[in-house]
């Protein structure tokens, strides 16, 4: 099919800018509290009869706060007030960003230099972009239609938050907000727009930087007009320039939707495979150590009501991947789309009237306003921007994203009319209900009652959820909100994915794009609101296992397939991540250990405990060494001393056939092999022999083709090769272990916008584990180059990073080896025995995010020593481990 461009919404050439105090930029460019229950009624599970907050929160082995109320709200006020005692700051920057005033406090960004084309104006193009996704006017719009749980929750969280602020000194605040204005009480309308930002991490976050913003009519630009006299306009206009080149860069630079940064793997055993013949649970979320979406440990116990033990994003009232006395479950990313894009066919000449249907109908518009401080201006910048909406939501700029859009053929295809305008609908817009599905996850006891929460339309948002209970049942669903489209707009999408290269690539870059004309390709409404009910969802119950590692749910157990599901799940009897391999094969295999030495990951017995559990991420196996280190060693015997491409191979190929084949600390050779598969791994489409065969996902694809075996010209001694030349411009000896090279050093202390440097806050921290993408590591950690803390604006220390090496430094900035920031995080493995659950595990990067606090770095420090703890759960446990000075009452 024939591919051109089209005459659609996005800004890309230059800018003439008129600056006046009332008027506009113009250029040319194609392209409080509630009361419970009904009347008077109080329900006091939820409230207080008499309106007064009360909690006890006692503190347990690494800050861990084990809250106690008579009533959901004064759980939550506890909730609330422990997590800004340890998290003030990120907490206050996120309520910063939910309300648009980024630029307002911190400038219009960045504060610090990273890439070229730096991200100047981020901040003014974040602010309008979540004004346009209606992030804060949602939900006041929203709070009102809240249950009475929501309401108990967000309330109460704010109410303790607000308890911890209003006590304490602004100079007693951490460094990186102390003394600010920005850290001051909250509303419940704050946090539930903080919800709305968490809820759109996969879908409208991902159009914030640049897609939202760009999208304006042709001949209409998309940087904002100046609203407020000015002095030095030659300024503000250099800076509005770049605030639209930085839009545009933003927007080319997101090549995959379908990637949040963020992965886990989850197991559910059943009753067949566990030592007490009971479910058992592993739990190993792959998440930033720094921002927003750390997890945070929590136990919330209304007696009679709720006794959930777990951990959840900072600011949720609620902790997400938990258990409770009968059940647990985790959380992991899930293939699924959770927004679709459309195409809309303008009327011809008119760039604000779409036709659907034969039936004209308007692009509306909407105006915003922001504030700015400016170095030097005694006042704020006020900048006005109109956004344009259809009846689907914001318009995006779709060609600053992809530089080529699919042609529209005949047959209801794709149209052929050359002015379009882009527009997508969002799953997650309105998250309403978001505690609601986890505080009912929280409350059940059998798998009924946890099947029921998302018959009646619970959704985990952008996550699937693996469950193991006390009965023995292992239960795994993709529980996201995903669109529900009509069997004819399906059978559509897939014969576009068949017949256009174009639109074929644009799906495997996570954009599902539908046709605007007609409604034949609208989201066909169910109970459940135009989202795929519970009974059209992937899911399985089995007594062996279950699993996910973030690849599609048809290979949850290879023994029972998942197929026949919509395209908008993911895709089915296709490759799977070399997580999920390596996941499978421990499953399949749990007296195999992969190494010789190496633990197994049942034991002898080969029926997993709780202890086995948190061993098999901590065994540190990768598939990749299992799969590729004995070829690689036999050609390394092969070419002895002959060079290749230059480079003596054979003190860095006796390393390897030293090395143990995993990745702990004190593994030698593991750096080796990672350096090596960082440039084999683009070679691994075309020089392995045995293609994918679904029906073998986990043995295939594999074995490396024996052409030029052994020789200088050997594929994979040629990537030998240039990982050694890596490691060697680093002054890195192929007898280096691997914890003295690869470390956690948490970084900060600056104030946002402040134009401070940040330093590091600890010493190093050896870390184990290694890359899930490319060492194929099952315990998955990272290195992270942005420049800010996950989701904030908080500068942290970032390395600059040579090329195909999994993210080795330079060397420069005082940071070499591999600084990790991201990866396993909150995780545990837990059995069900007969005196209830049994759990181990750790919050890898500790519970608070304050450098003086005693729980910055106390669990990274266990991490490191692999020292798990046991997670309390039971009265006698909690009461019998209560730190010294660890219980306080607070009231309100």
């Amino acid at each position: 099919m024939k591919i051109r461009n089209k005459r659609t919404w996005w800004c890309g050439r230059g800018l003439a800018l008129i600056l006046v105090s009332s008027g506009f930029l113009s250029g040319c460019f194609d392209g409080g509290s509630s009361s419970g229950g009904a009347g008077n009624s109080v329900d006091t599970n939820l409230f207080p009869a008499d309106g007064q907050l009360e909690a006890t929160i006692r503190r347990t082995t690494g800050g861990v706060p084990h809250i106690t109320a008579d009533n959901l709200k004064s759980a939550a006020f506890g909730h609330g007030y422990a997590q800004a005692q340890d998290n003030v700051c990120m907490l206050a920057e996120a309520i910063v960003k939910a309300r648009s005033e980024r630029a307002k406090y911190f400038g219009p960004g960045p504060d610090v230099e990273f890439a070229p084309g730096a991200s100047v104006g981020l901040n003014i193009i974040n602010d309008f972009s979540y004004k346009a996704q209606q992030i804060y006017a949602g939900a006041e719009s929203e709070f009102e239609t809240l249950s009475p749980e929501s309401r108990a929750l967000i309330e109460g969280f704010t109410d303790g938050y607000n308890r911890y602020v209003n006590e304490t000194a602004p100079t007693d605040l951490p460094v990186e907000c102390a003394g600010q204005d920005w850290v001051k009480p909250i509303t419940p309308v704050d946090l539930l727009a903080h919800y709305r930002i968490v809820g759109q991490y996969a879908s409208g976050a991902l159009f914030a930087t640049g897609a939202v913003f760009l999208a304006v009519p042709p001949g209409e630009s998309p940087a904002p007009s100046v609203v407020s006299s000015i002095a030095n306009a030659e300024e503000v206009e250099t800076l509005l320039k770049n605030v639209v080149a930085t839009a545009q860069a933003k927007a080319k630079s997101n090549k995959n939707f379908s990637d949040m940064g963020l992965a886990s793997n989850a197991w559910g055993i059943g009753k067949n495979m566990t030592e007490q013949g009971r479910g058992a649970l592993l739990a190993n979320p792959h998440f930033p150590y720094t921002g927003h979406r750390r997890l945070y440990e929590v136990q919330m116990t209304v007696p009679g009501y709720l006794n959930v033990h777990g951990a959840g994003l900072l600011g949720t009232a609620i902790p997400l991947i938990n258990f409770n006395e009968n059940l647990a479950w985790s959380h992991t990313v899930t293939t699924s789309r959770r927004f679709t894009w459309y195409e809309l066919v303008l009327k011809q000449g008119e760039d604000l009237t779409y036709v659907k249907d034969g039936i004209e109908k308007p692009i509306t518009t909407e105006t915003y306003q922001i504030e700015v401080s400016m170095d030097g201006m005694p006042e704020p910048l006020v900048l006005e921007r109109t956004f344009y909406f259809s009846e689907y939501g914001p318009m995006i700029a779709a060609n600053a994203v992809s530089s080529q859009l699919p042609a529209w053929g005949d047959n209801g295809a794709l149209n052929t009319s050359s002015f379009v305008a882009h527009t997508y609908r969002d799953a997650n817009a309105n998250t309403g209900g978001l505690l609601d599905t986890w505080l009912q996850m929280s409350r059940a006891s059998n798998l009924d009652e946890f099947q029921g929460v998302f018959k009646n339309c619970g959704s985990t948002l952008w996550t699937n959820t693996t469950y193991a209970d006390d009965q023995g049942n292992a239960f795994y669903i993709d529980s996201s909100s995903v669109p529900n489209l009509s069997e004819k707009a399906i059978a559509l999408v897939n014969f576009r994915r068949a017949a256009s290269e174009a639109y074929s690539g644009l799906f495997d870059q996570g954009v599902t794009l539908l046709d605007g004309r007609l409604s034949q390709e609208d989201w066909v409404e169910t109970d459940c609101g135009s989202l795929v009910p519970y009974e059209q969802k992937p899911k399985l119950v089995r007594s062996d296992w279950v699993q996910n590692s973030n690849s599609s749910y048809w290979s949850t157990n290879p023994d029972e397939f998942l197929t026949g599901y919509s395209p908008l799940f993911g895709d089915e009897r296709a490759p799977i991540n070399p997580r999920t391999r390596l996941g499978i094969k421990m499953l399949q295999n749990p007296m195999d250990a992969g190494f010789p030495g190496a633990p197994l990951p049942a034991g002898q017995d080969g029926k997993f405990s709780a202890e086995e559990l948190i061993g098999v991420i901590w065994n540190n196996r990768a598939w990749y060494a299992e799969q590729l280190l004995p070829e690689l060693l036999q050609r390394c015997d092969d070419i002895g001393s002959t060079t290749v491409n230059g480079v003596d191979l054979s003190s860095w190929c006796e390393s390897l056939g030293s090395w143990d084949g995993l990745y702990n600390k004190d593994s030698v050779g593991a750096h080796i092999f990672r350096v090596f598969m960082a440039n084999y791994r683009g070679d691994l489409g075309t020089d392995l022999t045995t293609p994918f065969n679904p029906d073998d996902p986990v043995g295939t694809p594999a074995d490396p083709s024996q052409e030029n075996a052994g020789t200088a010209n050997d594929k994979m001694l040629l990537a030998l090769a240039d990982g050694v030349v890596a490691l060697q411009s680093q002054s890195i000896l192929p007898t280096d272990a691997l914890g003295s090279l690869q470390y956690y050093q948490a970084s900060g202390g600056v104030v946002p916008g402040s134009g401070g440097t940040p330093v590091f806050q600890t010493q190093r921290i050896p870390w184990h584990g290694g890359d899930g993408n490319i060492d194929g590591a099952f315990n998955a950690i990272g290195v992270v180059t942005d420049a800010y803390a996950e989701d904030t604006r908080f500068p942290r220390v970032a390395p600059t990073t040579l090329p195909d090496t999994a993210g080795l430094s330079d060397g420069s900035n005082g940071i070499d080896g591999w600084l990790m920031a991201r990866g396993t995080s909150w995780h545990f493995g837990l059995e069900f025995t007969n005196n209830g659950p049994k759990a181990f595990g750790l919050v890898s990067y500790s519970q608070s995010t304050d450098a003086m606090s005693p729980y910055f770095s106390d669990q990274s420090e266990q991490y490191s020593n692999k020292e798990y703890r046991p997670l309390l759960f039971s009265e006698s446990e909690i009461e019998a481990n209560v730190l010294p000075q660890g219980e306080v009452v607070i009231s309100q």
